[in-house]
């Protein structure tokens, strides 16, 4: 689990991740970015889901755990688009 970000990236943040859109059913995986706050637990770290809607700022994202389907809502910062093998 990550704990800080490395010395040659800290205080960067690329705008294109920051502004970066989604749209309805996309796959996405949560990536914690270490120089925003999270606030979550960080066992949501790696795991994939689905958007179901925008709401502000920050994404509505169902992300199963075991067999239960549980919503977040994520910034964009801390989002990562997953291409879906075919």
């Amino acid at each position: 689990m990550l704990k800080h970000r490395r010395i040659r990236t800290k205080g960067k943040v690329p705008f294109s991740k920051y502004f970066q859109q989604f749209k309805e059913g996309d796959v996405v995986a949560v990536t914690q970015e270490l120089g925003f706050i999270f606030g979550y637990k960080h066992t949501l770290q790696g795991r994939t889901g689905k958007i179901i809607s925008k709401k502000g700022e920050a994404y509505e994202v169902e992300v199963k755990d075991i067999n239960c389907p549980k919503t977040y809502f994520l910034r964009p910062i801390h989002l990562k688009k997953i291409q879906l093998a075919k």
